[in-house]
């Protein structure tokens, strides 16, 4: 295959395709729930993959002028996704402001001190998945990795 932006947008939304998949099958399997909780994997199916592949194109773009590690182009994918889905999910009505907590999809509560460890913990994760997984998966398509 001859397009390094397209191999680079399948690298891309691999790893957040085939986990989330896993977990929405696993959610319906062992707690069967209602359409919210369908909304709340089914949300994110939507917007992360195609924010991974489009992250790894721009990463597939950048390297030849700029070379800098995919485990922290990685890790700098959360300060852009976390306040666009903050955003829509404000704008929509999917996420209420409480007074202890975050409420999302009107049924999972997140307290607001959890707030303070969770973009460490996402940070962590993404640097992780993009230096281990993505760098992989790259390397597997003849990418910058």
């Amino acid at each position: 295959m001859n397009h390094p932006y397209l191999r680079a947008y399948m690298a891309g939304i691999t790893v957040p395709t085939v986990f989330l998949l896993v977990l929405f099958c696993l959610v319906q399997i062992f707690r069967p729930a209602g359409p919210q909780m369908e909304w709340a994997l089914v949300f994110p199916l939507a917007i992360v993959p195609n924010a991974f592949g489009l992250w790894n194109m721009l990463y597939a773009r950048l390297h030849p002028r700029w070379h800098h590690p995919i485990g922290l182009h990685g890790a700098a994918l959360p300060f852009l996704i976390a306040p666009i889905i903050y955003g829509f999910g404000m704008a929509h009505g999917l996420v209420e402001m409480g007074d202890h907590a975050v409420r999302y999809f009107g049924f999972i509560t997140v307290p607001y001190w959890y707030l303070i460890f969770a973009p460490f913990i996402g940070i962590t994760a993404y640097y992780l998945i993009w230096k281990y997984v993505v760098g992989f998966l790259n390397r597997v398509l003849e990418l910058p990795s």
